[in-house]
């Protein structure tokens, strides 16, 4: 089978968890870039990326690289292409496009609009007729990468960002990101093998995508579609084969997911049942400092309100309660705090024995370990 260069896109800070997920699945010649991982497979990978991927945003296939003086030399390149290899005059097409220290782009809308522009003129040439742009729709993703005066140009092998995993009927306030939740539960390095808690769980995407995690259920599970299902040459029955193939873990152990909104309580639940992980999540109606759980050994994430979260009237306090119940009902576990705010964190009393920073968003945030030791910690 025919070799590609590939791009996975993620958030800041999953780089390396997203390298080891790619090494998993075959990947090759795998490097880390800014938010993207960079590997080389083949087709039966490109769907498996789709398919397996936890913390991977979207898929790239790499199908033309060149150097350019400037935009009539930009577009002349981008006409060259073989536009007909990817798709035909019947697709509709949409073109994204990502541009950084370019003299000629100064924005990346006039970058696609050339791009639009080439692909169409490129049509008429051999065909007498162009495919129609649909922003909205499309049936084929076109990825356009420029720094400098280099462009890569890709077809996005997965539309939809893959975050949108399909079991989502509906979301709280301001939803964790699934890839971003998938992420921090890799990084905290729980792997179903001990019980797992949400204190704060919202609409339920930590507790959810531990359940996938601990069960090996593939994030695409529940998706019903990828744009590379639309490619021509696409084989069905090789993915239809990689759907079928892979194997779900047994997990005895319990997730644990709680909030003090009932309605947030009830959404998580919805979303729960959809993802088909309802019964092995534990779900109360309660304030954190009201959570009674008899865990040992357990990871603990929480993603208690920050930034446009916050509803709180007094931050401090809340943080404060944190730590307390740490401290003194969760001994004996791990947990791990995601917040926008390294000052709200100091609010928890405790010494954070690792620190991360990830993005939810646009919001740079810091994620935060502790080790809950039993009594008092000896001091050498």
């Amino acid at each position: 089978m025919e070799k590609f260069k590939l791009t996975a896109k993620t958030v800041t800070g999953l780089e390396p968890v997203l390298a080891k997920e790619i090494e998993a699945i075959g990947g090759k010649n795998i490097k880390e870039g800014i938010r993207a991982v960079f590997y080389e497979g083949d087709l039966e990978l490109i769907y498996k990326s789709n398919y397996f991927l936890r913390t991977a945003i979207r898929i790239l296939k790499e199908i033309a690289v060149f150097q350019f003086r400037d935009i009539d030399q930009f577009y002349l390149r981008c006409k060259e292409v073989n536009w007909l290899k990817y798709f035909t005059v019947n697709q509709s097409f949409a073109v994204s496009s990502a541009v950084s220290q370019s003299k000629e782009f100064r924005n990346s809308m006039f970058a696609s609009l050339k791009v639009k522009d080439a692909i169409a003129d490129h049509f008429r040439e051999k065909k007498g007729t162009r495919p129609n742009v649909d922003t909205q729709n499309p049936e084929i993703f076109i990825h356009v990468h420029i720094n400098k005066n280099t462009c890569i140009l890709s077809l996005d092998s997965s539309g939809e960002s893959l975050h949108k995993r399909g079991y989502r009927a509906s979301q709280g306030k301001a939803p964790l990101s699934e890839v971003l939740a998938a992420g921090m539960i890799l990084l905290s390095g729980w792997n179903g093998n001990t019980d797992f808690i949400d204190p704060m769980c919202g609409s339920g995407t930590l507790p959810i995508e531990a359940a996938m995690i601990a069960q090996n259920i593939p994030p695409g599970r529940f998706r019903k579609e990828y744009a590379f299902e639309n490619w021509q040459g696409y084989n069905s029955q090789l993915f239809e084969k990689i759907k079928a193939n892979y194997q779900t873990k047994l997990f005895t152990k319990k997730i644990y997911a709680s909030d003090i909104s009932r309605e947030s309580v009830l959404t998580a639940q919805t979303n729960a049942r959809r993802a088909r992980v309802f019964s092995f999540i534990d779900f109360q109606t309660c304030n954190m400092k009201n959570m009674e759980v008899n865990s040992n050994n357990a990871t603990i994430i929480i993603n208690p309100p920050y930034g446009e979260r916050l509803v709180e009237e007094n931050i401090d306090l809340l943080y404060a309660m944190i730590g307390e119940r740490l401290k003194h009902h969760f001994a004996g576990n791990t947990a791990w705090i995601l917040t926008s705010s390294k000052e709200y964190l100091k609010n928890v009393g405790l010494k954070p024995g690792k620190k991360l920073t990830l993005y939810n968003g646009s919001l740079e945030c810091t994620y935060a370990k502790y080790e809950l030791f039993s009594g008092k910690l000896n001091q050498q």
